[in-house]
């Protein structure tokens, strides 16, 4: 009988001490399960984690935390997360063992890595003598650096791969890119340095026979070139096209969407703010602005000089036009290329763009039907291109005629189009460096 009862005690004690850890495991351990799992519905309902974005612009005017592609885009929105999954764990089941540093010395270089790599920057000042930044995609580590204390010979070169962005707009600009090269001959020739690409602002006219002598076809060392504009070089095998991108060196800054960038009304049918040159396409452009009134429904203000520099004055303005304007004209300059395509394509105002080639040696429509911009019209670029502003009436006639939802949808689908442009030029872009690169490592 004592034994019973001493058993049924131990019984009861033991069961106590059980209930009491099962008791203490939910108060310590079951707040942090609930705040989990509640963050994790709010995540599902569309409620995007707050992050820090440095460098980056929230609309023009506006701060709102939203979701821009809830309601009819959920589907699409759960079917891209789950392919970039995907790509993610494909591109980081390997470890990162490539590494490749960029030397950033022109101005398209802050859009090659903050637009289009969507890295960042320390310091944030753009001012700033120095500047740097990381960042892996698929098995390749990117560094980049930038500012005018990046300067020949006065900073560690540790890595084999270099590419290096170079201005050769002008013959002043080209004297200084051909310094960086002689710098980077020098480095290859000593064995300090392995493989060399070039991101190169060509010439506007295409006249960048400078740089034929450093490219290895022509027995250089300048293994990649990827040169903006619509260079009949371009052969898909050791030299490609590249984007202008946005004036960065206006401080043309990355530009997040916003609620009301997309599901505003806009006041504007249109803009056009930019510098007339005389007996250019774009006198003719104001001319027929200015028939009937049609100036009066668009945002239009011009200069007869171009000037280099934007004040925060001009440059808050012109951004205030792209987004309130559904269409901005895009007329050429020197080249059919130009900043304001891409510029436009941020705030999602559709780009009018003026599809004539211009004077020089750059594409031949004889060689190819996609000249002028090749790049953008190979990756369907949802533009209106129009070859004579005699077009533009007509345009303007219809766009008034549009209402407002399907005016939202195009907007979507431009910024869809914009993001996935860029993402697939960095994709393209590493690819290009890890099968050239790596290959001539083996070999």
């Amino acid at each position: 009988m004592r034994l019973t009862r001493k058993r049924l005690c131990s019984f009861l004690i033991a069961l106590y001490c059980l209930f009491s850890l099962y008791a203490a495991y939910h108060v310590f351990f079951g707040r942090r399960r609930r705040a989990s799992a509640a963050s994790l519905q709010s995540l599902r309902k569309g409620a995007a984690p707050v992050r820090e974005r440095r460098g980056r612009e929230q609309s023009t005017l506006g701060s709102e935390e939203w979701n821009p592609w809830e309601g009819d885009e959920k589907n699409e929105q759960q079917h891209r997360f789950k392919t970039s999954f995907q790509i993610l764990n494909k591109s980081t089941k390997g470890k990162a063992d490539f590494r490749v540093q960029i030397w950033g010395k022109a101005a398209i270089g802050l859009y090659l890595w903050e637009h289009i790599f969507e890295g960042l920057l320390e310091p944030t000042d753009v001012t700033a003598q120095w500047r740097e930044g990381n960042s892996i995609v698929g098995r390749t580590h990117y560094s980049f650096i930038t500012g005018p204390a990046v300067v020949p010979g006065y900073f560690s070169v540790d890595v084999n791969n270099v590419v290096l962005v170079l201005n050769g707009r002008e013959k002043g600009k080209v004297f200084y890119a051909t310094q960086w090269l002689l710098y980077a001959q020098n480095l290859v020739q000593t064995q300090k340095l392995q493989h060399l690409a070039v991101v190169l602002l060509g010439n506007e006219h295409c006249n960048n026979e400078w740089i034929n002598q450093f490219l290895k076809r022509n027995g250089g060392f300048v293994e990649l070139l990827f040169i903006i504009y619509d260079s009949p070089w371009i052969n898909d095998m050791d030299i490609f096209q590249w984007p202008l991108g946005v004036a960065t060196y206006r401080n043309f800054p990355v530009v997040e969407a916003s609620w009301s960038m997309l599901y505003n009304e806009r006041p504007y049918l249109c803009n056009f703010l930019g510098t007339v040159y005389e007996n250019s396409s774009r006198q003719a452009l104001m001319n027929i602005l200015k028939q009937d009134g049609i100036d009066k429904l668009c945002w239009v203000s011009v200069r007869e000089q171009w000037q280099p520099q934007e004040t925060n004055e001009s440059l808050k303005n012109y951004q205030e036009a792209l987004l309130q304007s559904d269409l901005t004209l895009c007329p050429v300059g020197v080249n059919t290329e130009c900043y304001r395509i891409y510029e436009a394509c941020s705030y999602g105002s559709i780009p009018v763009v003026e599809d004539i080639m211009t004077a020089g040696s750059c594409g031949n429509t004889s060689v190819s039907h996609n000249a002028p911009l090749q790049l953008l019209k190979s990756m369907d670029a949802p533009f209106i291109f129009i070859k004579n502003w005699k077009e533009l009436p007509a345009v303007l006639e219809k766009e008034k005629t549009i209402i407002l939802q399907e005016k939202i949808q195009r907007r979507k689908m431009l910024l869809h189009w914009y993001q996935r442009f860029k993402t697939e030029l960095k994709m393209r872009f590493t690819n290009i460096l890890e099968s050239s690169f790596l290959m001539n490592n083996k070999g």
